[in-house]
C-alpha cells in the first residue's frame, strides 16, 4: 500500500527530530529508499521504529558517521519487519510476562501495570493477518490496552513526568514542527511514550 503524504511528512520530521534540525530526506538516494520500503509492504510506523533505533546506537558511539542517509537504516528495518513477523508467529504460546523482571520498581510491582502489559503481549501475539475482516477492531484493542498501560507508566512518574513533557516540548520546537498539527500530534505521541518506557525501562518494543 502507497504511503501517504502524512507518513512521508511523518517520516521527514522524525528525522529532524533525531538529527537536531539537520535538513534530510532531499536526495535522489533517499527518495529511492523510501520507494524500496513502500514497494516491499514495509509499514511506516516500522520504519520510523528503525530511525529511532539506528539514532539510539549512533548517539552512544564516541565518534559517530557525520553524513547520513536512509539506506543507513536498512538494516534496522529488516530487523524491525522480522521482529513483528516472529510475534505474530508465536501465536498464544507467547510468554506475556516475558521482559517484566527488567521493569522498575515501583511500577514493577503495580498488578494493573503488569497485567496491562501481558494483555498488549497476548493481543500482539494474536494479531490477525491485514486481510481478515477482524483486523482493524484488534488493532484498536492493542492500541488501546497499550494506551492504558502507558497512562499507568506516566502516572507513576510523578512530578519527573513534568520535566520530560518540557524537554520534549523543546526538541519537537526545535525540529520546525507546527505546534498542533497533525505531524506535531504524531511525533509527540510517539516520542512520549518512547521517553515514558524508557523511564521504567518497559520492554515496548514500538514504542
Amino acid at each position: 500500500m502507497p504511503y501517504s503524504r502524512e507518513e512521508k511528512d511523518w517520516l521527514e520530521r522524525e528525522w529532524a527530530f533525531r538529527a537536531w534540525g539537520r535538513a534530510g530526506l532531499l536526495s535522489t538516494e533517499d527518495y529511492r529508499q523510501v520507494l524500496a520500503w513502500e514497494a516491499d509492504g514495509v509499514p511506516m510506523d516500522l520504519v520510523v521504529s528503525a530511525l529511532n533505533a539506528f539514532f539510539d546506537r549512533r548517539e552512544k558511539r564516541d565518534k559517530p558517521r557525520t553524513f547520513v542517509a536512509l539506506k543507513h537504516l536498512d538494516r534496522d528495518v529488516a530487523k524491525a519487519v522480522k521482529l513483528r513477523e516472529s510475534i505474530l508467529r508465536a501465536g498464544p504460546a507467547l510468554d506475556a510476562g516475558k521482559g517484566w523482571q527488567q521493569v522498575k520498581a515501583p511500577l514493577r510491582e503495580d498488578p494493573a501495570a503488569r497485567s496491562a502489559y501481558e494483555e498488549w503481549q497476548r493481543l500482539r501475539a494474536s494479531a490477525p493477518s491485514p486481510e481478515s475482516a477482524g483486523y482493524l477492531a484488534h488493532h484498536d484493542q492493542i492500541r488501546e490496552v497499550r494506551a492504558s498501560l502507558l497512562g499507568l507508566a506516566e502516572a507513576a512518574l510523578g512530578l519527573q513526568a513534568e520535566a520530560l513533557r518540557k524537554d520534549l516540548h523543546q526538541r519537537l520546537e526545535a525540529s520546525d514542527m507546527k505546534e498542533g498539527s497533525l505531524v506535531w500530534k504524531r511525533a509527540w505521541n510517539h516520542h512520549w511514550a518512547r521517553l515514558v518506557a524508557s523511564a521504567w525501562a518497559l520492554p515496548l518494543e514500538d514504542a
